[in-house]
């Protein structure tokens, strides 16, 4: 986990090929105080990074992005307004790289849609 308490995972489950993964966003950890302390907003690049942590459990190993071609922040999240944050993606692996699609929703409404590729470096 690249920052220390930020969130923790309260449910995890494959369906027909689809992850569903329900974190819980700790919403008085360090990195609201800056971003921002009257209105804390999730920075975009940390919502990335629990995609990327999520393919990680997943595969099983370590990974680096290489490419992220399609991503979309559609929603501001808050985690006054719902500290749950669901994840949706699917992960396959073609030609030695893991190839992520997913959408990460907050209160039924979509905040984040991303398509990824990373590498495996371990």
């Amino acid at each position: 986990m690249l920052l220390k308490d930020f969130y923790s995972v309260t449910s995890s489950t494959e369906l027909e090929g689809e992850f569903i993964t329900e974190v819980k966003i700790n919403k008085d950890h360090e990195l609201y105080k800056g971003h921002f302390p009257d209105r804390p907003v999730t920075p975009g690049v940390i919502l990335m990074q629990l995609f990327k942590e999520e393919a990680e459990r997943r595969s099983n190993k370590k990974l680096q992005l290489m490419t992220a071609a399609n991503v979309k922040f559609m929603a501001v999240v808050d985690p006054n307004v719902c500290e749950k944050l669901i994840l949706q993606s699917s992960i396959v692996l073609d030609d030695g790289h893991f190839k992520l699609k997913g959408i990460a929703k907050q209160n039924d409404s979509i905040s984040l849609k991303i398509s990824a590729t990373y590498k495996s470096i371990s």
